[in-house]
């Protein structure tokens, strides 16, 4: 497939919340149980063929987890198309942290697209996040998603890659 368009996206969220499974799962179709703390930025390609016909090289770049934008996680989002925010169904307090950071990306990249993904959809029965707060959360856009199982992460990363397209 060759992919004449590249787009740059960033996985963005707290620590811990599943990014470079998520990454792993979409790239490589693999997961491991293995914590394993990402140290700045590791980066990853695949090749994707949208619905629409459309071939795509998306870049996707695993920015390590904060709480809030540091100057060099600002400095790996230049460039990019779009970005993954990252929260953890089993930690309400990751929400809050993913909603502050969308509000810091946003006017740092001009409001482009994205796509919200509520994590470790197979530890539901854990959650912290309420039904009421995924409900509302489903409406503005986000997915659940689990990067052990794949629930809902390849859709996700497509549905963007759409987004970023003209």
């Amino acid at each position: 497939m060759n992919a004449s368009i590249s787009k740059k996206i960033c996985l963005i969220g707290d620590f811990a919340v599943g990014k470079t499974s998520l990454v792993r799962r979409f790239v490589d179709e693999a997961f491991s149980d293995d914590y394993l703390t990402t140290v700045g930025v590791k980066i990853s390609t695949k090749r994707v063929r949208l619905p629409k016909g459309s071939e795509v090289k998306l870049i996707v770049w695993d920015i390590a987890g904060h709480e809030r934008l540091s100057t060099v996680s600002k400095t790996y989002l230049q460039g990019a198309s779009g970005y993954v925010l990252v929260a953890d169904g089993t930690r309400a307090n990751t929400l809050q942290t993913a909603l502050a950071l969308k509000a810091q990306v946003d006017p740092l990249l001009h409001e482009p697209p994205w796509v919200g993904l509520l994590n470790k959809y197979d530890l539901e029965a854990e959650w912290e996040v309420t039904a009421t707060q995924q409900q509302t959360l489903l409406k503005q856009g986000w997915s659940l998603s689990s990067a052990k199982t794949g629930t809902g992460v390849e859709a996700a990363f497509l549905r963007l890659a759409e987004m970023m397209l003209p």
